[in-house]
């Protein structure tokens, strides 16, 4: 019983590169779309130790990771990333690739329908029922004049002053008599 002591540098597994001296349920999560959760059932479905480095792993034992991954029946329906899909009706886990254009047909679906959602995705607020007073301010001044703005306009009017000024010119109050 002879332990390996030569390790891959790079394991490739769907797509994905993963550091071979990563311990097996860490570098798994490297794939886009795989769970802590998720890769903890893969362990335990392949008997895997979860501290092996990911490196020492054998081409039959990768490929094995990548038809559980593939074919995802084993894992519980409560572990997959997209039940209950709304056109297929099916319980589905998504990964890599997939799961951005999946994702990405979805908002553009929610914004077709013009669901509130799809509305606020459309408007680049927040989704999810986040406070929008104080947060979310980024890339519009409404109400507030940036200051390059007010330098500007200072010195354009100071320019037409000389001449005639295009906006209302304050007029001189005239106390009121008694």
């Amino acid at each position: 019983m002879q332990e390996e002591t030569k390790l891959r540098q790079l394991v490739r597994i769907i797509n994905a590169d993963i550091a071979g001296n990563r311990n097996i349920f860490i570098g798994l999560r490297k794939i886009k779309g795989i769970s802590y959760a998720f890769s903890n059932a893969i362990c335990n479905l392949m008997d895997l130790d979860k501290n092996r480095k990911i490196g020492s792993l054998s081409d039959e034992e990768i490929k094995r990771i990548e038809e559980i991954i593939r074919k995802y029946e084993k894992i519980p329906v409560w572990l997959r990333n997209r039940r209950k899909d709304y056109e297929t009706g099916e319980d589905q886990h998504l990964i890599t690739a997939s799961l951005d254009l999946r994702k990405e047909f979805d908002i553009k679906h929610m914004k077709n329908i013009k669901s509130y959602r799809g509305m606020r995705h459309s408007f680049g607020l927040p989704v999810r029922g986040q406070r929008t007073k104080s947060h979310f301010r980024k890339g519009t001044a409404i109400g507030v004049k940036k200051k390059a703005a007010k330098i500007a306009e200072a010195r354009a009017g100071k320019d037409e002053k000389g001449k005639e000024s295009k906006g209302r010119e304050a007029k001189p109050k005239e106390k009121a008599k008694k």
